[in-house]
């Protein structure tokens, strides 16, 4: 069929921006709509958990000489607690916590925030130690099938120990309670950063190397402009996995040397029998987890690309 100037296109191959755009706009609009119901759901969820927890919770009667026996060795006016705190309970807790962060009344007596703020130190240097150590070693390994084969029988001996199994050895040695405890971390963020580096470099595109060596690329701008790009989204997977396992042990390292950290202060309140500070202390750990696990996840989408 023959078009004469001015004919207007048929509407079958007729394309403008909006058409081209409308699938997009579509997905989108889907996207949010699922997200506004998954929300609504996990509100349902919380909602649906907070009302049994205050069903399970409810005041039962207590006996009155327990309480008068509780009042004489307390102090007057003091009554005993049984049983699960209550959600209300727990909110007054929280506020309480949060009110005052950062107070400071002795080395048994700090704010969440002081020990959240000793524990993400520790977190940080020992992740950052492993960082330096475990990337450029991986780089190493990934590229040379010798040294990969040499270093794999010491990696699958050191590897399944566990972290806290280093503690009396490391007690020991440094002689410094916390710094055992970066030591630790640094121990239990080293294998899946490193694992993942060597896996990642192995794996680079065979045509994506083949093209460097055509170019007649040298070896630094080869691992930095070739394969630290490509490898880039498997190292930054373990790295997020070491974020997670270290977040996990730092909490059980410091309830075992004490001192200061979120761990310590869960161990203190137990000690003190106040479960209510315990069960904030224990939300508080999830939730800076989960943020910990969100700034890793973005990071790994920025450095994923799509073939």
């Amino acid at each position: 069929m023959s078009l004469r100037a001015g004919t207007p296109l048929p509407r079958r191959i007729r394309s403008t921006p909006e058409a081209a755009s409308a699938p997009v706009r579509k997905r989108s609009a889907t996207f949010k709509s699922e997200a506004v119901r998954a929300g609504v759901l996990s509100l349902l969820f919380l909602l649906l958990l907070l009302g049994i927890w205050h069903v399970a919770t409810l005041q039962k009667e207590q006996a009155a000489g327990a309480n008068d026996e509780y009042a004489k060795l307390m102090g007057k006016g003091s009554v005993k607690t049984t049983g699960f705190p209550t959600p209300a309970q727990m909110g007054a807790t929280a506020l309480k916590q949060l009110s005052d962060p950062f107070y400071d009344k002795g080395p048994n007596d700090k704010g969440v925030g002081i020990q959240l703020g000793f524990s993400l130190a520790r977190v940080g240097l020992g992740f950052a130690l492993a960082a330096l150590i475990a990337i450029p070693l991986g780089f190493v390994i990934g590229m040379s099938p010798l040294i990969y084969r040499a270093l794999d029988p010491f990696i699958q001996v050191l590897k399944p120990i566990s972290p806290l199994a280093w503690m009396p050895l490391a007690l020991y040695t440094i002689k410094d309670s916390s710094i055992s405890g970066i030591f630790v971390i640094f121990i239990c963020s080293v294998w899946p950063m490193l694992i993942n580096t060597a896996f990642g470099v192995a794996n680079v595109r065979r045509e994506w190397l083949n093209v460097a060596k055509t170019l007649e690329v040298n070896a630094v701008r080869k691992a930095f402009l070739v394969i630290l790009p490509a490898a880039a989204p498997t190292i930054m997977t373990g790295m997020r996995i070491s974020m997670g396992i270290a977040w996990l042990v730092i909490v059980a390292a410091e309830m075992l040397v004490g001192g200061t950290g979120i761990g310590y202060f869960v161990w203190n309140e137990w000690n003190n029998l106040s479960l209510t500070n315990v069960i904030f202390a224990v939300l508080t750990i999830g939730v800076v987890g989960m943020l910990l696990d969100l700034v890793f996840g973005r990071l790994q989408k920025l450095v994923t690309y799509v073939d």
